[in-house]
């Protein structure tokens, strides 16, 4: 039988996160958790939409090719690639850090938040690299 000691007070339990708003602050680990769940998404979604365009302009014939490519090199598509780009890096280097995670390690906030400037900064450079080196900027 539970006691008085026993039971956690109102004060002790934690807050549920679809509390947002004046009852719960976000922090930043949690922030990137669900980035990293949308980035799967996005990755998904536009992804698998700009591949199949792609996959049937080239089933197509060589004039449907050729307008394909042209939208993925106008401003849109290069946003649309670039946004991508960002992605995959984002998605895979959040997801070396949660392996991190499962072996116990880099739990603490401290730690957490560290890693995921690590994280951010990764992803950036890489996408950064990427584009200039694939847009044949260098």
């Amino acid at each position: 039988m539970a006691t008085e000691k026993n039971t956690p007070s109102q004060h002790e339990r934690p807050i549920s996160p679809f509390m947002i708003g004046p009852y719960y602050k976000p922090q930043f680990s949690s922030i990137l958790s669900i980035a990293h769940r949308a980035s799967g998404v996005f990755l998904s979604v536009f992804g698998s939409l700009l591949m199949i365009y792609w996959l049937v302009a080239l089933s197509q014939g060589p004039a449907a090719y050729h307008n394909a490519m042209v939208w993925i090199a106008s401003v849109p598509g290069m946003l649309l690639l670039a946004a991508l780009c960002f992605a995959i890096y984002y998605h895979f280097f959040n997801g070396l850090r949660h392996l991190i995670w499962d072996t116990g390690r880099m739990l603490e906030i401290e730690q957490a938040n560290r890693a995921a400037m690590v994280v951010l900064f990764c992803s950036a450079v890489a996408a950064l690299i990427t584009i200039v080196k694939v847009g044949g900027l260098i």
